[in-house]
């Protein structure tokens, strides 16, 4: 994990790994802030959706039982969003390195579409 300290808060960048991990032993939030269509199409299984164009930083909840961390399709949107929340106090907060593009080619685990019928499938193991 790589950290950077902005003022008083401190931005994390977390791998892959870091948030496979995280999700299996339930310590954090991950929240996609890409489109309602992509995260239609496929998203991380337990994702919450706050597309960045609605994203509202005081919105957020407190990170006292679980850490809160930020995904996109390539780490820009989801590191766009974190400073916005860093902003607006947040003091500590993290996103997810590469994004959804990096969380497929690890191979990790998702919720696809299945292109004949149209309806939500695990893509993985």
């Amino acid at each position: 994990m790589k950290t950077e300290t902005v003022g008083d808060a401190t931005f994390e960048t977390w791998t892959v790994d870091e948030v496979a991990k995280g999700i299996a032993d339930k310590s954090i939030v991950v929240i996609d802030v890409r489109t309602p269509q992509e995260y239609m199409f496929e998203h991380i299984e337990g994702a919450f959706l706050m597309p960045l164009a609605f994203f509202k930083a005081d919105a957020l909840p407190g990170q006292t039982d679980k850490r809160i961390v930020f995904h996109c399709g390539s780490g820009v949107r989801s590191e766009k969003v974190s400073r916005a929340a860093i902003d607006a106090g947040a003091k500590q907060i993290a996103h997810m390195e590469g994004g959804f593009g990096a969380w497929k080619a690890a191979q990790r685990p998702y919720v696809g579409t299945n292109m004949a019928t149209g309806a939500p499938q695990r893509v993985g193991s």
